[in-house]
């Protein structure tokens, strides 16, 4: 449960959310409201296909606080880090590590980085802070990822002798959100293949269990295709070459034993974090403005309002006919053609509703789609306030539209063919 101080901090984010667009570390760090949030953000990513790449992230930000809540136990067991794992601190003291403040190494002295040894700036030291304060408040055993749960199996992992850091070999796709054969389309809705792997808080997390972590997410999306006895566990997502693992040589069924092993386990906990600020970098600059133009200016999905475009069509040529026939039958009372507000009106709203991916409908009822046809109340407050203008706009030029339209053929003379 949430401290005084947490939840003032909540309060003081979302009042100052009321006048601007939340930021992509507050809804990974699930301080908005829909439509606007983590899962609506997840929903989006597998529409494009691309929801591997947020997958990755959680499941490294999981693996890191099982890291976390490690160390501590280690802590309250009356031990120091340096004694029960000095392969690790000396790495740590070393080359840096996102954990100094919880294995007791000095902030102001030792700077932190990466897994690759790059310094970290001083925004991602901010938003680790961030994220991480937020997700140990809910305990180890909390799933962090938005998906539904599936089924779970775990794929057996292929031996490889590669090197376990960087890879020379050329890229194998050109961007984050174009992963080789996964091509994203307006029907792709599959669900996840399986939910992550959670470690029960019962007893005290042990290095195995760090191990565990460490090679489920590499044989899962760091591992290139094939490498898995089972291919659909793979899900394989782009890197950089300075950035690709090549191996884990360490498994969790084997005790490292040689000093080699060893060494590459004080590797375990800071391995993922420079390939997961890449991912949380690469969907902030180009998956997070597509989802904040799609969610906060619109309350369709693709597929909705394709469909309402071809009713619109369907209705618009119904209007178009039923007024031709009418002027060209000259039929008596004129008035009858202001009846044709109606078809034209409904066309007018699919057709526009399709083109600004918004139905005022909705809006004013407080609804936006998750799903085709499926939709959610909208909380964010400034995204209410968004999509409530946008309405009335809409509104308005449906109105005008269907309006000239009904007075052109009301106006224009009957001639009996």
């Amino acid at each position: 449960m949430p401290s005084g101080d947490d939840q003032r901090q909540q309060d003081d984010w979302a009042n100052n959310r009321n006048n601007r667009l939340p930021s992509f570390t507050e809804v990974l760090s699930r301080r908005t409201r829909p439509p606007v949030d983590l899962f609506m953000f997840y929903l989006f990513l597998q529409r494009e296909g691309a929801e591997d790449i947020l997958d990755f992230w959680l499941d490294v930000q999981q693996h890191e606080n099982l890291c976390r809540a490690y160390f501590k136990d280690v802590r309250k067991s009356g031990r120091t880090i340096k004694e029960d794992w000095p392969q690790y601190w000396d790495y740590a003291r070393r080359r840096g590590s996102i954990y100094g403040t919880v294995v007791g190494l000095n902030p102001e002295t030792k700077r932190s980085t990466t897994s690759t040894g790059e310094m970290l700036t001083e925004s991602e030291k901010k938003h680790l802070a961030a994220i991480g304060s937020s997700d140990e408040r809910y305990g180890t055993t909390r799933s962090t990822s938005p998906r539904p749960p599936a089924e779970t199996s775990r794929a057996t992992p292929a031996p490889s002798t590669d090197p376990l850091e960087g890879s020379t070999q050329p890229p194998r796709s050109s961007t984050p959100f174009s992963l080789s054969g996964r091509t994203p389309t307006l029907f792709n809705l599959r669900r996840a293949s399986r939910a992550p792997t959670i470690i029960p808080r019962s007893s005290a997390i042990t290095r195995m269990d760090l191990i565990a972590s460490a090679e489920r997410i590499f044989y899962r999306y760091l591992s290139p295709a094939g490498n898995t006895v089972n291919s659909q566990e793979n899900h394989e997502i782009y890197l950089p070459p300075s950035l690709r693992i090549n191996s884990f040589p360490l498994s969790s069924s084997q005790e490292p034993k040689t000093q080699a092993e060893l060494n590459t386990l004080a590797q375990v906990p800071d391995l993922f974090h420079a390939q997961k600020e890449y991912c949380f970098r690469a969907m902030e600059q180009d998956a997070f403005p597509r989802f904040l133009r799609s969610k906060a200016f619109g309350n369709l999905t693709p597929i909705s309002a394709l469909v309402r475009l071809i009713v619109g069509l369907i209705v618009l040529w119904v209007g178009l006919a039923a007024a031709f026939s009418l002027v060209f039958l000259d039929v008596k009372p004129k008035s009858k053609r202001f009846f044709l507000f109606i078809p034209f009106t409904l066309a007018v709203l699919f057709l526009v509703s399709h083109q600004y991916e918004l139905d005022p409908f909705l809006v004013f009822l407080g609804q936006s789609e998750t799903t085709p046809f499926r939709t959610l109340t909208i909380r964010e407050p400034y995204v209410r306030k968004l999509l409530i203008g946008r309405a009335i706009w809409v509104s308005l030029l449906v109105a005008v539209f269907s309006t000239v339209l009904t007075i052109i053929f009301w106006a224009v003379p009957g001639h009996r063919l």
